[in-house]
């Protein structure tokens, strides 16, 4: 199994009303230096429905940036139907994060 594979398998270990961020996929994708990469991967999602790219955040717990998920906004939605408090656009990973 790739790189990306494995992202998209920890990707979808991520439950429902959780978050990570990519440093953490990079770690269980076996490469903990590569969170750029997994970045890249998640951009080439080729499963949205079943790989819930829109519960990765980054190390701060902000939202990606407007190119993904389709937008800020969409994400957000996506973690506040799931019962994620996001404020200011980003979320507390003490409460969320795994």
């Amino acid at each position: 199994m790739g790189f990306n594979e494995r992202v998209y398998e920890a990707v979808k270990a991520i439950p429902a009303g959780r978050v990570s961020t990519y440093g953490w996929v990079a770690a269980m994708a076996g490469n903990p230096r590569a969170a750029r990469a997994v970045g890249w991967a998640l951009r080439r999602n080729p499963d949205p429905s079943n790989i819930p790219c829109h519960r990765i955040v980054n190390r701060e717990g902000r939202l990606t940036g407007a190119f993904a998920f389709g937008g800020m906004d969409e994400q957000k939605r996506r973690l506040e139907r799931e019962g994620v408090v996001v404020t200011d656009d980003r979320v507390d990973l003490r409460i969320y994060g795994i």
